[in-house]
C-alpha cells in the first residue's frame, strides 16, 4: 500500500506530502475501526493498481455515498482498463450498497485523467472548492479560545 501511495504522491508532484508509515496504515486500513476501504488489483502476481475509498453521507441526497481518496496504475500498465475496471468495481459497491452518489477530487492539470473521467459520465464541479485543514492548522483552530 505505501509503494501505491509515494507512486501516485510522485505523479501528482506531491511526494514530498507523504507522511505515511506502514504502521499508521496498519492501524487507518487494517484495525478492528478502520472505516477506510483499500483495494488492490493485481496482474497474476504483480500488484499493478490501488484504490481506496470510504462512505461518507450528502444530507441533500439524504443516503450516503463513496469518496474515492485515491485511484492509481502504475504507468506501465496503464491504457489496459485496468484503471476504468478498478472503478466500476467501486462504483458497483456504491450501488450494491444503496449509495446515493460517488466523488472524488483530480489535480486541474490532470487532463487524461479529466477526460477519462468524463468519459465514463462523471461531471466536474466546478462551482466547489476544496478546503483543507492540515494537521497542525488543525490543531491549532481547535486550540484557539
Amino acid at each position: 500500500m505505501l509503494q501505491f501511495i509515494k507512486g501516485i504522491a510522485e505523479y501528482e508532484k506531491l511526494l514530498h506530502e507523504v507522511e505515511a508509515t506502514e504502521e499508521k496504515l496498519r492501524e487507518s486500513l487494517f484495525s478492528a475501526n478502520a472505516n477506510t476501504e483499500a483495494l488492490l488489483c493485481y496482474l497474476g502476481d504483480v500488484p499493478v493498481a490501488y484504490a481506496v475509498y470510504f462512505h461518507n453521507f450528502s444530507t441533500f441526497v439524504g443516503k450516503k455515498g463513496i469518496y474515492l481518496e485515491d485511484i492509481f496504475v502504475y504507468p506501465e500498465y496503464r491504457k489496459k482498463g485496468i484503471g476504468k475496471l478498478l472503478l466500476k468495481h467501486i462504483a458497483q459497491i456504491a450501488v450494491e450498497g444503496n449509495c446515493g452518489r460517488m466523488e472524488w477530487a483530480v489535480l486541474n492539470w490532470n487532463q487524461p485523467a479529466i477526460e477519462f473521467y468524463k468519459s465514463i459520465g462523471a461531471v466536474p464541479l466546478d462551482e466547489w472548492s476544496i478546503f483543507r485543514l492540515t494537521e497542525s492548522a488543525l490543531k491549532n483552530f481547535a486550540d484557539r479560545s
